[in-house]
């Protein structure tokens, strides 16, 4: 059943805004995305008028309308093998392999680093989706690579802010198809959904879209493709792998933008290598590197022997 609402705000000093408010309030049953959800369906009133996730309540307003149906958000601990680069108790740094999804999602309920991380017994940040605890950023399932995750509601907090203001720094390997000319380069291109494939992502004209921002140097050439380190200035969905195909040389391995690869070893050629960041808690700056998998070195190595 659906819950219904029925609020006359009371003891708020300051204007807050809607989705907030309400997920402070409904915070055992619903994540801000879920309320957020229910807004933009239009089932929630503020003095009368439908409301929007922006929308700012203060002291007297009335917010009435229905939220969806409660959801179970308990998530199963599974023994699923990861390796921890560091741990301490604000934080952790993975080395996430190819293959594991980050957090549960549609098509993958279970099976994921979320789940492997309950399974160990760590305890979790809760900000975000109830089904992504401690998650403040993702890498593709197809990808390989360092990822933070938080512990505490504070070091969350702390690192997303790092995101958003861009201070924290993310480096990619990438082998890529063809001969790239330049030493080094910046590919600017806004992103959106593909409007044809919304599974996809694609590069939309200037003006609309999302601004995406990749730079890139040639580590390494071989006769039919380049080694690159790349670092990403936005943390757009698929941004590497789109921005790489707009360039001309997609990522080897990657059968959606780029097609099938001509190497032996079929994965998608793509690593998040390293991290730096400051430690939410004692301000140290923090680096840390997340080895090559072997699958990747051999693709790099068979690239140097056509």
């Amino acid at each position: 059943m659906s819950v219904k609402i029925e609020l006359n705000v009371k003891n708020l000093i300051l204007p807050k805004r809607i989705d907030a408010y309400l997920a402070d309030i409904f915070s055992k049953d619903y994540s801000r995305q879920e309320i957020k959800r229910c807004l933009e369906k239009e089932s929630i009133f503020l003095n009368g008028k439908k409301a929007k996730p922006r929308d700012l309540v203060k002291e007297g307003d009335k917010i009435e309308g229905s939220l969806g149906e409660v959801k179970s958000h308990t998530l199963s601990g599974e023994k699923i093998p990861i390796s921890v680069l560091y741990e301490d108790d604000s934080l952790l740094v993975v080395d996430k392999p190819v293959g594991l999804v980050v957090h549960p999602g549609a098509g993958n309920p279970t099976g994921t680093l979320v789940n492997a991380l309950v399974g160990r017994g760590t305890i979790l940040s809760s900000l975000g989706d109830a089904g992504r605890p401690g998650i403040v950023h993702r890498i593709d399932k197809e990808t390989s690579g360092v990822l933070l995750v938080a512990k505490t509601n504070t070091a969350h907090r702390k690192l997303q802010a790092q995101f958003a203001a861009r201070s924290l720094s993310k480096t990619y390997l990438a082998l890529v198809k063809g001969r790239i000319e330049y030493e080094e380069g910046r590919v600017e291109a806004p992103m959106g959904r593909d409007p044809k494939v919304r599974q996809k992502m694609s590069v939309y004209r200037v003006g609309s879209g999302r601004e995406a921002l990749t730079q890139y140097k040639v580590l390494k050439r071989f006769r039919g493709a380049t080694l690159l380190e790349l670092k990403l200035i936005t943390g757009r969905t698929h941004q590497i792998r789109v921005h790489m195909n707009h360039l001309g040389h997609p990522v080897l391995g990657d059968t959606v933008y780029g097609g099938p690869s001509d190497l032996e070893r079929p994965r998608l050629a793509l690593h998040a290598w390293k991290i730096e960041f400051v430690h939410p808690k004692t301000g140290k700056l923090l680096k840390f590197e997340a080895p090559i998998p072997k699958a990747m070195k051999d693709m790099i190595q068979e690239a140097e022997e056509k």
